[in-house]
């Protein structure tokens, strides 16, 4: 790499946070700072079982902070749950939001204050640099150690009419603070923690080989391969260690500020198409589609992901390029099946006939703008029934 590239100007975006046990307990402090009188609390049913919502509530009361729950999220947020929650936002005269929860909670949060401060539609925001006006303030609890969507300038929506997940990518979107808490993840099961792992895992990757990285994203991307490729197995194991669940939290949180800085690739693109399709996990289409896009993407960023390998444990100094590729992507499906993410596409419910479609939509999303090898449809159909 030239000096000119290494050295280019890059912008560097990330909010405030606070990293640590019982992180989620300063809500109401934060909340009181930024002036809000009454707060919609954007979570989700199981969240609220775990006791994660009521600790985050009585925060907020203990602060003289009113507050109006708003639990209708699903685990892909769609675009009507943020109307409905713009909704109950204007209905109930509050001026600040507070997510308790794992991606989805936290982006159907960014997309009420989009439209609480923009007015529209959430789908007309679409796209890179979209949304005019600045959010109301913005707290983000989170409950997984994978989307870091607490930390990013994305929020993705599912448009249930097109059967597509949407990214709008924006400053704007850049939550006020996010309390990190490892303590809110020890209620996860081992597949969600297999699944937001995996996400983590997949944000790293991405961004430590987009066309937009740079030297500090690169630091952050590393470090978060490392911690993943160490803590995720334990996590599962043994899901309420601290230490094991903390570094996850700080995997995803360094996963967060790398890939919002340096954006994604082919693998997201793929993934909001087939988790919009199929209304899945998406750390699930992650794993399915990490492997083969590592392999159709290695001749371009062939020195990175040797890299990567080393950190995940490969001996590849003796390798060609073309079987340290194959060694990488065997690695990476070995750790996602470890973890019990070992379906095909085809077991999803993924048939041939629906892959042109999808791959239509996946070569628009802004994601694959920094994929480190430019794909041609046919390319992306390939990949697709690679992991059929």
């Amino acid at each position: 790499m030239t000096a000119e590239n290494e050295f280019a100007l890059r912008k560097f975006v990330a909010p405030e946070f606070i990293f640590g046990i019982d992180a989620r307990k300063l809500a109401g402090r934060y909340a009181k700072n930024y002036g809000a009188r009454r707060v919609l609390v954007v979570t989700d049913p199981g969240v609220t079982a775990a006791g994660w919502t009521a600790d985050v509530l009585a925060s907020l009361g203990e602060a003289g902070v009113d507050q109006v729950v708003y639990a209708a999220v699903t685990g892909n947020p769609k675009a009507d749950e943020v109307t409905a929650g713009a909704g109950l936002y204007r209905q109930e005269n509050c001026n600040a939001i507070v997510a308790v929860g794992g991606g989805s909670p936290i982006d159907c949060a960014k997309g009420i204050g989009i439209v609480s401060a923009n007015r529209g539609d959430i789908l007309a925001f679409e796209g890179v640099d979209r949304v005019d006006l600045p959010l109301p303030p913005l707290i983000c609890v989170p409950t997984t150690a994978g989307s870091s969507a607490d930390v990013s300038q994305f929020a993705i929506i599912t448009d249930p009419l097109r059967r597509v997940k949407i990214a709008i990518v924006s400053k704007m979107v850049v939550p006020d603070v996010a309390l990190i808490d490892p303590v809110a993840t020890t209620s996860m099961p081992p597949e969600l923690t297999a699944f937001t792992g995996i996400d983590a895992l997949c944000h790293a990757i991405e961004a430590y080989v987009s066309t937009a990285h740079a030297p500090i994203t690169d630091l952050h991307a590393l470090q978060a391969i490392e911690l993943i490729t160490a803590n995720l197995l334990p996590a599962q194991a043994d899901p309420h260690n601290i230490s094991v669940r903390g570094r996850m939290m700080l995997a995803s949180l360094e996963a967060g500020l790398a890939f919002s800085n340096a954006s994604l690739g082919a693998t997201h693109a793929m993934a909001h198409s087939l988790g919009g399709f199929l209304d899945s996990p998406h750390g699930e289409c992650n794993a399915l589609l990490l492997s083969h896009v590592i392999a159709f993407n290695f001749p371009a960023a062939a020195d990175r992901y040797r890299r990567i390998g080393r950190i995940m444990g490969l001996e590849d100094t003796a390798m060609g390029g073309a079987e340290a590729q194959s060694a990488l992507s065997a690695r990476i499906s070995s750790f996602c099946a470890a973890a019990g993410v070992t379906h095909t596409l085809g077991e999803l419910g993924v048939s041939r006939d629906d892959i042109p479609v999808l791959a239509e939509k996946a070569l628009r999303d802004p994601c694959m703008v920094t994929n480190p090898r430019q794909p041609t449809l046919q390319d992306i159909v390939t990949i697709y029934e690679q992991a059929l």
